[in-house]
């Protein structure tokens, strides 16, 4: 006779026999009555959530993907209308990172060893400038500045790139890790590349994958920038020679891509991002040269849409709108974006200068810091620079504290990144672009858990000498 004092229950086992039981059921009901494709998407959402629970590290590869190459759709009107708020533009990453946030959830749930927040540096100030994004959004909607539920939408968009941060993080805990993700980053912005060149015969302006019609020229410029910080960060310090041939190969493809993205403001920040690898890294003569001889053949082969982008700027014929700086003209696109600035600090701010209207209660402003401003007001503008100011002195500590090529390279590169992004917002919403945010915070996740990762490692040959009791 068995007895039953014998056995041992494992709850962890019956829940997730229970969740499974409840999941197929469910799905059997829904899949019958629903369209064809509807239920292939069901059923993949449902292969990816099992395969988010059981291995992390595929779920986040299929993220870092669907990234740059993972098509979008307009949730409502194309072009904002009066009284309706914003469009809300819906990606396959956004559907991506709920299922894989979700089972993230349920894993914690399922083994509480696991924790649902790993402690970082950055906990404190994400935290608070969230929570001052979503104070400002309900009190905005509450007196009638917000419209409808874009608002919430656009906030759980940040949400969400913190929420790759936090799912990173969790899952980092040594350097092949890191080798096998920056190099998924990588191959993903090579493809980026071969797809904007494709692009450049058709004339026009070139933009990433699956951005529609118009495109986003601004945001792929964005995105460059950032991944040409990361690779010439590489380049200095690590490789071997078939790597440093394909980290150089890369480098030349970004910069192609970049001329023919004819974004201004990401031109412009490639000047401090080269100034920052200068001061910071320890091998400046490679940078100078390199830096000479791509300005000597850009002179040469640069696209005359190039340089009449450049020049229009300062030499577009007389027209009504345009605005003087001293004795240069801008032309009616710039001036219209700097007149938008000054309105909203000039005026708009002073009605509502400490919560601010809430995200997407203010008009359209296409820059990061009048637009934190006017959104959030000065509370979100103060955490909003606290939490930039975390991330500039947590990435200076890992690479000031790092010997390992890899990692001093890449955190190298992050810095200079970093400090690119930070001039790119000035005319552009850069800290909010999905493209350019979701790697940036995979990428800040990897630069703050280098220390860690550090620690770990040099603690293991202790472990493995210490005689056992």
């Amino acid at each position: 006779m068995i007895k039953l004092s014998h056995i041992k229950i494992d709850a962890k086992a019956i829940f997730l026999l229970a969740m499974v039981v409840v999941v197929t059921l469910a799905g059997g009901l829904l899949i019958a009555k629903a369209p064809t494709g509807i239920a292939l998407a069901v059923i993949a959402a449902v292969v990816i959530g099992i395969v988010s629970f059981i291995n992390t590290e595929i779920a986040l590869y299929i993220l870092i993907i669907s990234m740059l190459l993972g098509p979008q759709f307009i949730v409502g009107e194309p072009t904002p209308l009066p009284g309706r708020g914003r469009p809300f533009t819906l990606r396959m990453d956004d559907i991506l990172l709920v299922i894989i946030g979700l089972s993230w959830f349920l894993k914690t749930a399922v083994r509480k060893e696991l924790g649902l927040f790993t402690k970082t540096p950055l906990n404190g100030p994400i935290t608070y400038y969230f929570f001052v994004c979503l104070i400002s959004t309900l009190f905005g909607y509450m007196m009638g500045r917000v419209k409808g539920i874009t608002g919430f939408f656009f906030v759980l968009k940040y949400f969400e790139y913190f929420i790759v941060y936090f799912i990173a993080v969790n899952h980092l805990k040594e350097k092949k890790q890191v080798e096998r993700f920056l190099f998924t980053i990588l191959v993903v912005c090579f493809v980026v590349c071969m797809v904007a060149i494709y692009q450049i015969p058709a004339g026009g302006r070139v933009s990433a994958p699956f951005e529609g019609a118009e495109g986003e020229p601004n945001t792929l410029g964005g995105y460059l920038v950032l991944m040409l910080s990361i690779v010439l960060g590489l380049l200095l310090t690590y490789g071997s020679r078939k790597q440093k041939i394909f980290l150089g190969t890369l480098s030349f493809f970004i910069v192609i891509s970049l001329a023919a993205t004819l974004s201004r403001a990401s031109w412009v920040s490639l000047i401090p991002m080269v100034m920052s690898l200068l001061y910071f890294s320890k091998r400046k003569l490679p940078i100078i040269v390199a830096v000479v001889i791509i300005v000597l053949i850009l002179s040469f082969i640069m696209p005359k849409s190039v340089i009449e982008r450049v020049s229009f700027t300062f030499t577009q014929p007389k027209e009504k709108g345009q605005m003087t700086i001293g004795n240069a003209r801008l032309d009616t696109s710039t001036s219209a974006r700097v007149q938008s600035w000054k309105d909203a600090l000039e005026k708009d701010f002073i009605s509502q200068p400490i919560l601010g209207y809430g995200i997407t209660g203010y008009r359209f402003l296409d820059a990061q810091y009048p637009r934190v401003l006017t959104e959030t007001g000065l509370l979100g503008f103060i955490t909003f620079f606290i939490l930039l100011f975390s991330i500039y002195m947590n990435a200076l500590h890992t690479y000031r504290g790092t010997a390992d090529p890899l990692f001093s390279g890449l955190s190298l590169g992050y810095l200079a990144g970093f400090m690119a992004m930070v001039i790119h917002g000035i005319g552009t919403n850069t800290f909010i672009i999905v493209r350019i945010m979701e790697p940036f915070w995979f990428l800040t996740a990897m630069i703050i858990m280098i220390p860690e990762i550090e620690k770990a490692a040099s603690s293991e040959p202790l472990k493995m000498n210490t005689p056992a009791s």
